[in-house]
């Protein structure tokens, strides 16, 4: 590319130099003109890689002879184009001086010194101002590329971002979903696990619940990955919320946990769904985990709130120290924490002493309800 650029200057400066010297009136002079602009024309290649130092030199040049003019003129372009307005000035302020001396031992006919000085010098004036317009929007564009380049990076950390979100949210409704369905179907088989000498029609009983249990599990399933990858009011799929807790205790009823609920809360048809949401799948985690880590022992759940101040949710459960009755992945808490927060809210969970008893486990939710 430099070599290409480099014969395009040889060009250009070739034809310029000869019309300035077949311009010039033939005299004694001549061979100094000639050697001048063979010179200049040499040295015009420079400029592209010192544009500096080939300016400084062409412009000595140009006090010699006007055949040196055009490169001169043309290294004071480049470097306006490629270097800070004071050295541009500077070479400027050279080129003029350079052009002084060539006036007064060289007059050119038909033309007085001082408009000879006031031409050049608006000439001058005019490459400078027009190299450092090329170099503020050569650094414009230059700008607008780094600006392009970053807002497309930024976009694609976006997007990397989302699907990362995207993910955690569901993998936390699968964990919701799934730890609630599975730990039913994990007391249904203990059942058959620790009673095998139970009636035919109650192991029967219970390994058709554990059936059900699993399809209902891969159904719910398939049901979070679909809605979570749509909009939350897409097609009118409906969302739980406070009018499914009832169905959520019957059915830790039904496996066997006792729950006793007290619903305080004032207008519950006023609850927004995202709230509403919430706290249903804070209740949700609040009975998963006391059926696997405290089986058999009563729960206590609390709902109040009214409009324009706040839910609050508490889940109590006596702890017995057994074994879980099914693993699980020590995060349940962690999402659900993450949930309450991007609802405005906050959760509290803490392990009550009791002396000599086994202790209490408290979940405790907060949340906003505007008016």
């Amino acid at each position: 590319m430099k070599n290409r650029a480099a014969a395009l200057v040889l060009a250009a400066m070739g034809i310029l130099i000869t019309l300035t010297i077949w311009a010039l009136p033939v005299d004694r002079r001549l061979g100094l003109d000639i050697a001048v602009g063979v010179a200049g024309w040499l040295l015009s290649p420079v400029l592209l890689w010192r544009p500096v130092t080939g300016a400084v030199a062409l412009t000595l040049l140009a006090a010699l002879s006007p055949a040196a003019t055009p490169p001169a003129t043309m290294g004071a372009l480049q470097v306006a184009e490629r270097r800070g307005f004071p050295v541009a000035a500077a070479v400027a302020v050279a080129g003029i001086a350079a052009h002084a001396v060539q006036g007064l031992w060289r007059p050119s006919g038909g033309i007085s010194f001082g408009w000879w000085m006031l031409l050049v010098t608006v000439a001058y004036g005019a490459l400078i101002g027009w190299g450092a317009m090329v170099r503020a929007r050569r650094a414009l564009l230059i700008s607008l590329r780094e600006r392009a380049r970053r807002a497309e990076a930024e976009q694609g950390r976006r997007v990397a971002e989302a699907r990362m979100l995207e993910r955690a949210r569901i993998a936390r409704e699968m964990h919701d979903v799934l730890a609630h369905r599975l730990s039913l179907v994990a007391t249904y088989a203990g059942a058959l696990e620790y009673r095998p000498d139970a009636p035919p029609e109650k192991l029967a009983q219970a390994a058709g619940v554990v059936r059900a249990g699993v399809h209902q599990a891969l159904d719910e399933l398939r049901e979070v990955i679909i809605v979570l990858r749509e909009e939350e009011d897409d097609e009118g799929r409906p969302q739980p919320g406070p009018a499914d807790l009832p169905r959520l205790v019957e059915e830790s009823r039904d496996a066997g946990t006792e729950v006793r609920l007290r619903d305080e809360v004032t207008e519950p048809d006023a609850l927004p769904a995202t709230i509403g949401r919430t706290a249903y799948r804070v209740v949700q985690e609040g009975l998963t985990n006391a059926r696997k880590h405290a089986s058999g022992t009563p729960v206590h759940v609390l709902l109040e709130g009214r409009p324009g101040d706040h839910l609050s949710i508490e889940i109590r459960n006596a702890l017995t120290g057994a074994a879980p009755l099914a693993p699980g992945s020590g995060t349940g808490l962690v999402g659900l924490t993450e949930r309450v927060r991007l609802a405005g809210g906050h959760l509290d969970h803490e392990y009550i002493d009791k002396g000599m008893a086994a202790g209490e486990f408290r979940l405790h939710a907060w949340l906003p309800w505007p008016a």
